[in-house]
Formats: C-alpha cells, sequence, structure tokens
C-alpha cells in the first residue's frame, strides 16, 4: 500500500497542526495570563502606575517602581497570618479526613455486596447533582442547633468554630463517586490472594488499595482543596470576626477596606493563590495521570 502523502496532504496536515499549536497557545494564553496580571502588580509600588497600567500591555510587564512593600501593607492592614493559619487547618483538616471517610465508603460500596448497595450508590450519584447553596441554610439551623464540648462544657451551637468549617465537608459524594470508579477497576488479583493468606479486608485497604490508588488521591485531593480553599458562602454564613475567618473571608473584609489599594488587593490574592499553584505542581503526575486513565476508560 502506497502510504506516501502528496503535497496538499503534506500541506493540510502542517496547517493542521499549526492550528492545533495555535489553538493550545491561546488557551494557555487564556488562563496563565490573569495569573500573570496579579502577580506582577502585586510588586508594583506605584498605584498610579498599576492603574495607568491595566489599560495596555503593560499591565503584564515587570517595570517601574517594583517592590514588596503591597506585601507589607497586607501584613499590616489585615489579620492574613490567622487567617492564612485558619485556612490551611480548615482545610487540610477537610481533606485528609475527607480521603479516608470517602475511600472507605467508596471501597465498601466496590467490593462488597449488602442489601441497599446499589439504592446507596444511586443517592451518592444524585447528591452530586445538588448544589451547597440549595442546602446551605438548612445545614446552617442544623449546625447551630447541635451541641459541642468546648472543653469546659456542652453548648449547643457551632458557629464561630473551627469544626463548623470542617465536620460537614468531610463527607463528600463526588469523591466518593471518583474512588468508586477507580476501585471497581482494580483488578481483584492480588486483594484475594491476601484473603487467602488471611489478611482483613482493612488491611487490604490499608495496604493494597490505598497505595495503589495514589492517581485517584491526587485528584481528590486537588479538587477538594480547591473547593475548601476557595470557599466564602459558608463562612460568611457561620463564622463571626477575626479569630476563625479564612483566606476568602479575609480578603473580602481587605477588598472592602477604604481607600482601596489594588497593588494591596493584588498582593493579597497573589498570596492565597500560591497554596493552591504548589499542591497542583506537586500532584501533577498522578492527578493528569488519573485524568488520562478516566479518558481512556470512558
Amino acid at each position: 500500500m502506497n502510504t506516501t502523502r502528496n503535497p496538499s496532504q503534506k500541506r493540510g496536515a502542517f496547517l493542521a497542526k499549526v492550528a492545533q499549536y495555535a489553538l493550545h497557545a491561546l488557551l494557555v494564553a487564556f488562563f496563565l495570563l490573569p495569573l500573570v496580571f496579579m502577580f506582577v502588580s502585586a510588586f508594583k509600588g506605584d498605584e498610579l502606575q498599576l492603574l495607568g497600567d491595566m489599560g495596555s500591555l503593560m499591565a503584564f510587564v515587570p517595570h517601574g517602581d517594583l517592590s514588596l512593600q503591597n506585601f507589607h501593607d497586607v501584613f499590616d492592614r489585615s489579620p492574613f497570618k490567622l487567617a492564612f493559619f485558619n485556612s490551611v487547618l480548615t482545610v487540610s483538616l477537610t481533606v485528609a479526613l475527607g480521603l479516608i471517610v470517602n475511600s472507605m465508603l467508596a471501597y465498601a460500596l466496590a467490593r462488597f455486596q449488602f442489601r441497599g448497595r446499589d439504592t446507596l450508590l444511586a443517592m451518592v450519584v444524585a447528591l452530586i447533582i445538588i448544589p451547597f447553596e440549595a442546602v446551605a441554610v438548612p445545614l446552617l439551623l442544623l449546625v447551630n442547633e447541635l451541641p459541642w464540648f468546648n472543653g469546659h462544657s456542652v453548648v449547643t451551637g457551632w458557629l464561630d468554630s473551627y469544626h463548623v468549617q470542617v465536620i460537614p465537608f468531610i463527607a463528600n459524594a463526588f469523591s466518593v463517586y471518583l474512588f468508586y470508579q477507580f476501585f471497581i477497576a482494580l483488578p481483584k488479583d492480588l486483594e484475594e490472594a491476601a484473603l487467602m493468606d488471611g489478611a482483613s479486608r482493612w488491611r487490604i485497604y490499608w495496604s493494597i488499595v490505598m497505595p495503589l490508588s495514589k492517581p485517584v488521591i491526587a485528584t481528590v485531593t486537588v479538587l477538594q482543596f480547591l473547593a475548601r480553599w476557595g470557599d466564602l458562602l459558608w463562612p460568611v454564613m457561620v463564622v463571626r470576626g477575626d479569630t476563625f475567618a479564612t483566606l476568602p473571608l479575609a480578603m473580602q473584609t481587605f477588598f472592602g477596606q477604604f481607600p482601596r489599594q489594588w497593588g494591596d488587593v493584588m498582593a493579597f490574592a497573589a498570596m492565597a493563590t500560591l497554596p493552591t499553584l504548589l499542591l497542583f505542581i506537586v500532584f501533577q503526575r498522578w492527578f493528569v495521570k488519573s485524568a488520562i486513565s478516566s479518558g481512556i476508560k470512558g
């Protein structure tokens, strides 16, 4: 069979590749340019220069009066350190506990046969399509009536605390579904061999299944971290004051201060964005592997 291409076919393939790369470059620019603008503006100490550059391509170029003054202003004018600690604490606890709880439920659904299993799985899938805004107010009324031991006595209500920002979000239907889809695709040979050797289901889950699940663990970690790190609605509803405020809430308060300094706002946003970028860089290899494998199976 003659597979030699004529000049017109080669030209068409070349143009198609050029168009593909141009589209990719456009998408990269679409997503990266706002980040570049934010980080560059965070170092511009002259507010008038920053405002003047916004209407041109110079907004993406680090020039002029570059300094760390905007970052110093953020620490002086807002409780950034406390808000950053609160965000790291609440998000880390939510993600870590969620990985255990959601993966355990997903493993039970993928490997155990019990009455009501299909119904429970259908409920998990159904919960994915319910937006949080639909249950936010009922959840607020519920946590406001729940008891909690504060170290001295039992009090009613979880408002203005760390646990009100962690416990309601540990179990997540979408995370359960992602784990479930990954677990049912895992071969059962290793698990059956371990059962024959006398290993318990807990030992199999912890020592065999979870080490093989790094791609889905990375995916769930990144997605849940992004969702919780940038959440504003729930902190606005349950937090009073700065003691338990997270970064989105602190940034909203900081943004409302007058006079509004855009350089300071960009510096605040840049520092709040860095953890998510670092997290994705750390988990990038497993995250991409999970996305590719999902695409092949799909």
